[in-house]
């Protein structure tokens, strides 16, 4: 048995816009909930959500059957991070700051199985395997890693035609509210920024690669997707979540008043 097909990867090869949506709760029933309300794919996010290795497993198996498939935000591009949350069953994962073609490159061989890269062999004891059911995993797996770098600094855009040619690297994702920040801007929504953006993007395309992002301004995101965005993040839980329910409390208050 082999292992599973990568439905992100499969639609990004063929320039299909993929929508999703950020998970921050780090909890496996909104993950559920989420991941079967219509997105394409659902981002548990381990680098600004409080996120265990325990907790990741928790939300895949959670989101397993749903229509959208779980995409893993790692805290950083370290290879023993990367293998382990490899080990429990991602097949796509997005790594932050990545700043050179170098870097891009490690994180692609710490992704891989050798001769393509140095990830360790493990997965038969975890869940990627269905612990050990998956039997031509360590065969086939390779084909079916999406890597997703980040690019959010002007270090980064200066490399980034070198970034987007990384073999391996399946798409660049523009981080705009760290971009922002590292330009001098508060907001992402600065024209400056917004240009920088679109220019990015234009870049990651010429290079052949798909490019990624995520935008709250939903008047940006037809502009986003005619310029060449696939991976396209709308929203997160937490931000769905916060002033819906605030709304309620207030709502109710006023009608009581």
């Amino acid at each position: 048995m082999a292992a599973p097909r990568n439905p992100i990867k499969l639609a990004l090869a063929e320039d299909r816009l993929q929508l999703g949506c950020w998970l921050n709760f780090a909890h496996p029933t909104s993950a559920a909930i989420c991941a079967s309300a219509g997105f394409d794919w659902c981002l548990i996010d381990a680098e600004h959500g409080p996120n265990t290795l325990e907790l990741i497993q928790a939300q895949l198996t959670a989101m397993q059957g749903h229509a959208a498939a779980p995409v893993v935000r790692v805290p950083w591009g370290e290879p023993w991070i990367l293998k382990r949350v490899l080990d429990i069953g991602a097949q796509t994962i997005v790594v932050p700051m990545i700043n050179t073609p170098e870097e891009a490159a490690a994180v692609v061989a710490a992704c891989k199985y050798p001769p393509e890269g140095i990830r360790g062999k493990g997965a038969m004891l975890a869940r990627a395997t269905n612990w050990g059911q998956v039997s031509e995993y360590d065969a086939t797996a390779n084909d079916e890693i999406c890597v997703i770098v980040q690019a959010e600094t002007r270090e980064a855009l200066a490399n980034l035609p070198e970034i987007a040619a990384t073999p391996g690297v399946d798409c660049v994702f523009i981080g705009p509210a760290d971009l922002s920040a590292d330009m001098g801007y508060p907001s992402d929504k600065s024209p400056e920024v917004v240009t920088a953006v679109e220019e990015a993007v234009k870049v990651i395309r010429a290079a052949g690669k798909p490019a990624g992002i995520i935008y709250y301004d939903e008047t940006l995101l037809p502009h986003l997707v005619d310029l060449g965005v696939r991976f396209l993040g709308v929203g997160a839980d937490v931000s769905t979540f916060a002033p819906a329910i605030r709304e309620l409390a207030s709502s109710v208050r006023k009608t009581l008043s």
